[in-house]
């Protein structure tokens, strides 16, 4: 059959189709009984109409998909063909089932080669997730064992299946379309002298399903951010910053977002209030005003119903050390904290600043987020630990005055987004403030990046400011792709970890007398 002759149509099986399918499943299962009866396809017709899919060429059935709707817990543990099936060969559909079983796949001999069967799968896969429906599972055959049976166990013929030094016409097909083995069932079904009785027990998990009772309480899947590019200028006051934080949170609020990103230290020029010969001095001066801003800020986050990621400010914790802090202030009204961890030489020889201890992910009404300040985004450690809490987001605040160092900054972000596969919201500041020490210059191109893959822009940038101008950028970020990507993707970094091979842990600490100890 020449590709030129195919005239291929996808659609739903109906009862008068029984003729064609009697005939294909006659000359496919001559080894186990053939076909169904009428009795049985047009039941199941009746009941699960959207189950029964074929492929026909020119009005020809060439291939044919059967799919009941099962009860997860009962069919994903050891059962039998017979399980399925009720009095005169009826097919058992629980209309209110969580999961689809797969009954049968066949395909015309003359039609083989032209992946028609990858195609049902896909198309079986695509009810499952449209119905909400939590996996597909299946009982498959191996027809193939009966010639191995003599040298190897069934659980060895798996393993070789598996790993591609024999091929199974049924078995080697569904571990190509992401099917999973879970168990092998005995006596499946006895009559099937190739699979000598034995069989696999298949599952195809939904990653996106949603349990019922979640659906109300479930979070967002379609988010919005906007980044805020702040200039840094002179300011005469803390009124005149607030006011300039509070004009971007309604502008960005304005446009539905869901987050608001400011950079790393954006009220760091209110050290121009201040004699600034003493440069730590002048940071704790700065330091006085956080309580403010986070008071401030989280009632704009409130007022405006947006998330704000406030950027970092100085905070001066106990025995009169300083951090720099990064405040997540909800539209809830609550606040969580985010330490930067790695302190840059410039901080800790200007200003004496001295890196947290905590790291933690953040759940919020729009995804799992992560935040981490500019020099943290260098270390790959932090973002991975983040990744193994589910997180979705990652916010990376930053402050750079050069442009090579903004592009370290830039790179790594850009990396983590593609190892972790994540979002990463990359946010700075610009401008020349020569009256200010250490604000001299400002380089920055806000950005926000993806995992590189199909669903995805093709240089897995989802925008950019332009470079060391005040603007604001927006992004949607579609979460379900994330989800798709972490299972189905060209790659699947997170999945495909040598666990055997080595693992990362965040370490316990607690400060006892002055030292930190590790409880780990």
């Amino acid at each position: 059959m020449s590709l030129e002759d195919l005239h291929l149509n996808l659609r739903n099986l109906e009862s008068e189709d029984y003729p064609q399918l009697k005939t294909l499943m006659d000359s496919i299962y001559d080894d186990i009984g053939g076909a169904w009866s009428k009795l049985t396809i047009d039941k199941l017709v009746s009941e699960f109409p959207d189950g029964q899919i074929l492929i026909e060429d020119d009005e020809r059935i060439v291939g044919v998909a059967l799919t009941a709707r099962v009860d997860y817990d009962d069919f994903s543990n050891p059962h039998k063909y017979d399980d399925l099936i009720g009095h005169r060969e009826i097919i058992l559909n629980a209309a209110d089932g969580d999961a689809l079983y797969g009954l049968d796949v066949l395909i015309d001999p003359s039609y083989r080669g032209h992946r028609l069967g990858r195609r049902l799968y896909e198309a079986r896969k695509d009810l499952c997730r449209s119905m909400n429906l939590r996996a597909i599972l299946a009982g498959g055959r191996i027809p193939n064992y009966y010639l191995h049976a003599h040298e190897m166990s069934p659980s060895a013929y798996l393993d070789a299946v598996a790993r591609k030094e024999i091929h199974d016409p049924i078995l080697s097909f569904q571990l190509a379309n992401d099917f999973l083995v879970k168990r092998l069932l005995h006596k499946y079904l006895p009559e099937d002298e190739k699979s000598q009785g034995y069989a696999t027990l298949l599952e195809w998990n939904n990653i996106l399903y949603e349990p019922a009772e979640r659906i109300i309480e479930s979070r967002k899947t379609q988010v919005r951010v906007g980044a805020v590019q702040w200039q840094m200028r002179e300011f005469a006051s803390v009124e005149s910053v607030l006011q300039q934080v509070e004009y971007f949170v309604d502008a960005v609020a304005d446009y539905q977002s869901d987050f608001v990103v400011f950079p790393e230290l954006f009220n760091t020029p209110l050290m121009g209030l201040t004699d600034q010969s003493d440069q730590i001095q002048a940071i704790h001066f700065l330091a006085g005003f956080t309580e403010r801003f986070k008071t401030e800020i989280s009632r704009m986050a409130v007022s405006y119903n947006i998330n704000i990621i406030a950027g970092s400010m100085m905070e001066v914790g106990e025995k009169d050390r300083l951090y720099n802090v990064s405040y997540l202030c909800h539209r809830d009204g609550s606040i969580e904290r985010q330490s930067k961890l790695h302190i840059t030489p410039q901080e800790r020889r200007d200003w004496v600043v001295e890196g947290g201890d905590e790291l933690q992910v953040f759940d919020t009404d729009a995804g799992r987020v992560g935040i981490l300040i500019c020099y943290d985004v260098e270390f790959p450690e932090l973002p991975r630990l983040l990744a193994e809490q589910d997180m979705d987001v990652l916010f990376v605040p930053f402050w750079t005055d050069t442009k090579n160092s903004y592009l370290r900054v830039r790179h790594c972000a850009q990396a983590r987004a593609i190892e972790n596969e994540c979002y990463v919201v990359l946010c700075g500041s610009v401008g020349n403030v020569p009256s200010i020490e250490n604000l001299d210059i400002q380089y920055a191109q806000s950005s926000v990046f993806s995992p590189s893959d199909f669903a995805f822009p093709h240089d897995a940038v989802m925008s950019e400011s332009t470079p060391n101008t005040e603007m604001v950028i927006f992004s949607d970020l579609d979460l379900t792709r994330l989800k798709l990507v972490r299972s189905e993707g060209s790659v699947t970094n997170l999945k495909d970890r040598r666990k055997d091979l080595f693992d990362l842990r965040l370490r316990d600490w607690s400060w006892k007398s002055g030292s930190r100890q590790d409880e780990s």
